[in-house]
């Protein structure tokens, strides 16, 4: 398989599988229910109406900027991902690469369509394609749903700021677009060498 193919294959999987869970939990959960799979893994259905981990940013306003912010980002990741395709690097980096697009792509979805083709889910499962949708193009909500509590307690007071209080760890809430992010920031990590290759100085004579 080539490079370009493995891009390919991987940001249109990525995506299909992001919206498929996205939409099935849009469709089949209220607002704030969960389902207990595991005592430390939970799916827990929130919207989050601004950057990750719930940061609000600004109204309507901010939430138009940061869409077309990341529209802009997307664009610029396309460019880094042909140009590394060209370069002889590992397929561990094309795949980092793709995967971070992928995910930012099915975040922009969200927040781009989601608000006219949802209603909303407050005490109640949500409409597919609803004839009173809940916000206006651009202003859409990123769904969220996994959720891994494994360890809630106090915690001790010698702890800086938070001892003494109680405490989840792991408290965020994320989807399957942010795992592709974080997954494609680690691959970029480990393999930072060849992802970001030093260009070599030329001796002056």
């Amino acid at each position: 398989m080539s490079k370009k193919t493995l891009a390919i294959f991987t940001v249109l999987i990525a995506i299909i599988l992001d919206q498929v869970i996205k939409i099935y939990v849009k469709t089949n959960f209220s607002l704030n229910e969960s389902v207990t799979v595991f005592s430390w893994f939970q799916i827990h259905f929130t919207e989050n109406n601004g950057m990750a981990m719930g940061i609000e940013f600004g109204g309507k306003a901010g939430k138009l900027f940061l869409t077309l912010f990341r529209i802009v980002a997307v664009a610029g990741i396309v460019y880094w991902l042909v140009g590394t395709i060209k370069r002889k690097v590992p397929s561990a980096v094309v795949v980092g690469i793709a995967l971070i697009l992928a995910g930012a792509v099915g975040n922009i979805i969200d927040s781009v369509f989601y608000g006219v083709i949802f209603d909303d889910s407050y005490h109640k499962v949500a409409t597919l394609f609803a004839d009173q949708p809940y916000g206006t193009l651009f202003h859409g909500k990123v769904v969220d749903m996994f959720y891994f509590p494994i360890w809630q307690g106090i915690l001790p007071e010698w702890i800086p700021f938070k001892g003494g209080e109680q405490y989840t760890f792991f408290q965020y809430i994320f989807n399957p677009a942010d795992a592709y992010i974080t997954i494609g920031v680690a691959l970029l990590f480990i393999f930072s060498k060849q992802a970001f290759p030093k260009e070599e100085k030329k001796e002056i004579a």
